[in-house]
């Protein structure tokens, strides 16, 4: 069994049952031990909503609450983890990309993500799914 953190696209697709999250991503949510959404992913949704570059049927209550409805836990971001961000090789500049492979690294959980550019932190940590 492993824990695992879920980037912001995992995260919004699970919450809405989206074709777009694969069977792989499915399973291993599913059969992990634990499951961990970062405070930073709800921070980030929240602001390309309010921006309008995120479109979601859900209102950002909603998005905080679908947390523990999914039967996932918070992560909140701790001093830690922006010191381990900030020790991070320039691989990615999205400030969010690089909290969840901050957090992912210190817990040390494995990160599903979306996003082949995060996976050069650690193939050990990250799967691309």
């Amino acid at each position: 069994m492993r824990r695992i953190l879920l980037d912001t696209h995992i995260y919004l697709w699970w919450l809405d049952d989206s074709p777009k999250l694969s069977q792989k991503a499915r399973k291993m949510i599913e059969d992990a031990e634990v499951v961990y959404v970062s405070s930073a992913s709800i921070w980030e949704a929240v602001i390309k909503i309010k921006t309008g570059k995120l479109e979601i049927e859900v209102t950002p209550e909603e998005l905080a609450e679908g947390i523990e409805r999914s039967g996932f836990v918070e992560l909140p971001i701790a001093a830690v983890h922006a010191l381990t961000a900030h020790g991070l090789a320039d691989h990615h500049k999205d400030p969010f990309d690089r909290m969840l492979v901050a957090q992912a690294t210190f817990e040390p959980l494995l990160l599903l993500t979306v996003d082949p550019v995060v996976q050069k932190y650690s193939s050990d940590l990250v799967v691309i799914v």
